[in-house]
């Protein structure tokens, strides 16, 4: 028990909660800041020109079918792989899976 106990998520998590804290409070002392207030630091720019219209909102309408894709058959795909195949339920779970994903890949691509 006690040479496994760096193995638990919670103590694992803390350690490396810790080590990433000191490792930035290092950068942190290494990271570039300007000794004075610059005017234009803060502005955007881009090619050597000003930019006056800053305010873009991109539009993810075109992405969302793809994210969506990636997500149901990464998801099905785990589940499938973490069931194991001793028995018929174990199977059925596995069959409901692929069906759920191609439910919603065909709600997806519907037009």
């Amino acid at each position: 028990m006690g040479n496994n106990l760096l193995l638990s998520p919670p103590i694992t998590f803390i350690i490396i909660l810790g080590a990433v804290f000191c490792i930035s409070a290092v950068l942190a002392k290494l990271a570039f800041r300007p000794q004075k207030k610059v005017e234009g630091l803060t502005k955007p720019y881009a090619c050597g020109e000003e930019i006056t219209n800053y305010m873009i909102q991109p539009n993810y309408s075109q992405f969302f079918p793809f994210v969506y894709y990636f997500t149901i058959l990464h998801v099905v795909a785990l589940m499938i792989s973490a069931v194991p195949a001793e028995s018929i339920a174990t199977r059925l779970i596995a069959i409901i899976y692929i069906v759920g994903a191609v439910v919603g890949l065909t709600v997806l691509y519907r037009r």
